[in-house]
């Protein structure tokens, strides 16, 4: 048995293989274009033990993700490959419509394609997971909680995107009956994440001994979930979601963006005391454009339906990944040489 996964050498992709490979002996296959935040040392490990097979290719090449699902044959397909930066939308949208909504529709029609042709008994058992963000739900204030039924409202050209490709996906299990699951979650984070990204940009900033940039006043609040535990959920989606519905997915804990990055310096305290205090390095700076004020995921339904629930509190997951990114300099190390060295993105 196989499980296909786009954007496997990404974050959540790779992380999502990881526990695969753990859970069960089926066989992995990704699909990743190695664009700037796909990184085969992410999968490096999986590759070498012949629990992964890489291909790389873009999925907008619509012939060539028809063959490819045909020939793999698989259970369930993992749909992660996207782009899903705000700040690099801001700069460049085309590439977001190009890959996260062209790049949706030659999946699903892949799927379709190969789902058609499937006995009944295999059709009713294949899964087409959809992993999409709460972004596309827009902002909220300072009550309340996105829930399955929540209206879209996207602010940036990212979670437009993204709101795109979850309605093609519902599209498709209404028009053609793909059992499409879509999964909205809240903020990852965890071991190999690209460091344009939140945390993993503030530890290596503290490393380095330069400022830590905070959009405006650090107000901003985001629901912090735990890679793995994001990993979890999306499994327990595959073996006993059902078709159709929608799942939220949020780790329960959520922070002011100054918070984060204040946790961040009173850990790297601790782990670099020569270079402490870390938070002497905070730097105000001005806001992005679109910068919604809060998010925040009521995960009942996933909670109650399929009995999942994180796994990990976010001060012991935080410290965890900041031990993570200290012991794996040579992961993030040609990152920030070759593709990335922590500039500002997204001025607009």
């Amino acid at each position: 048995m196989t499980w296909l996964v786009t954007g496997g050498a990404g974050f959540i992709g790779s992380a999502l293989c990881h526990h695969l490979a753990e859970a069960s002996d089926d066989k992995i296959l990704v699909i990743d274009k190695l664009t700037y935040a796909g990184n085969r040392a992410s999968l490096a490990e999986l590759e070498k033990a012949g629990r992964v097979e890489l291909i790389v290719e873009d999925i907008t090449h619509a012939d060539s993700m028809k063959e490819i699902v045909r020939d793999a044959a698989p259970k369930a397909i993992f749909h992660l490959a996207a782009e899903t930066h705000v700040d690099r939308s801001i700069d460049g949208p085309g590439a977001f419509i190009a890959t996260n909504v062209s790049g949706t529709y030659s999946m699903l029609e892949a799927a379709r394609a190969f789902h058609a042709g499937l006995p009944d008994e295999d059709k009713r058992a294949f899964r087409f997971i959809h992993i999409s963000t709460d972004e596309v739900f827009g902002s909220l204030g300072q009550e309340g909680s996105f829930c399955e039924t929540t209206p879209y409202a996207p602010s940036s050209p990212y979670s437009a995107s993204k709101a795109g490709s979850d309605h093609l996906a519902r599209a498709w299990f209404h028009t053609f009956g793909l059992p499409v699951i879509v999964s909205n979650c809240s903020n990852n984070y965890g071991p190999r994440q690209f460091p344009e990204k939140l945390i993993p940009l503030m530890i290596l900033k503290c490393l380095s001994g330069e400022n830590l940039p905070v959009y405006g006043r650090g107000a901003n609040v985001r629901d912090w979930l735990h890679t793995e535990d994001h990993a979890r959920a999306l499994l327990m989606m595959a073996q006993n979601g059902v078709p159709g519905e929608t799942y939220c997915v949020g780790g329960g804990a959520e922070r002011t963006n100054i918070e984060i990055v204040n946790a961040i310096c009173g850990i790297m305290d601790d782990r670099c005391p020569e270079s402490a205090p870390h938070n002497r390095l905070i730097e105000f700076v001005m806001d992005r454009p679109g910068h919604d004020f809060r998010y925040a995921i009521d995960s009942s339904k996933i909670n109650n339906s399929l009995g999942w629930a994180p796994s990990r509190d976010f001060e012991t997951g935080l410290a965890e990944t900041i031990d993570w990114y200290l012991d794996n300099e040579a992961w993030w190390r040609p990152v920030q040489q070759s593709v990335y060295g922590g500039e500002r993105l997204g001025k607009g």
